[in-house]
């Protein structure tokens, strides 16, 4: 859902996922670009982009959302959706030199959740 709102909003999206089958959903979703990171670094190719402004985690992996944190923009900022059990590790000095910001965010209540998903699938059906 995160990549149709960035996109129905005019946000240049990129997408991360890991298998290059995941690439034509994300298209179809409204990604401009999409890294397969199964086969390449996804901050360095976001960097190779100029950086992303908004990076939205949703994995449920610390790690994972650590390794994107070096393809954010100066002044971009980490948004973590996603839980997982391990901590997320980024060096501070990487916080302070690029005034980067690392937020958490809830999904909302589940009537929320049906709402925002109502959306989504009235988008896909009428979409061009």
């Amino acid at each position: 859902m995160g990549v149709q709102f960035a996109a129905r909003f005019g946000y240049r999206v990129v997408a991360i996922s890991r298998g290059k089958e995941n690439e034509r959903l994300a298209r179809k979703l409204g990604a401009h670009q999409f890294i397969d990171s199964a086969l390449a670094n996804p901050a360095a190719e976001l960097q190779k982009l100029g950086g992303a402004q908004v990076i939205l985690a949703t994995a449920p992996s610390g790690k994972a959302m650590s390794d994107l944190f070096p393809g954010l923009a100066p002044r971009g900022k980490l948004l973590v959706l996603g839980a997982g059990p391990d901590p997320l590790a980024v060096p501070s000095v990487s916080l302070i030199a690029g005034s980067k910001t690392i937020q958490g965010w809830t999904s909302g209540t589940p009537a929320e959740s049906e709402e925002t998903l109502c959306v989504s699938l009235n988008w896909q059906v009428s979409a061009p």
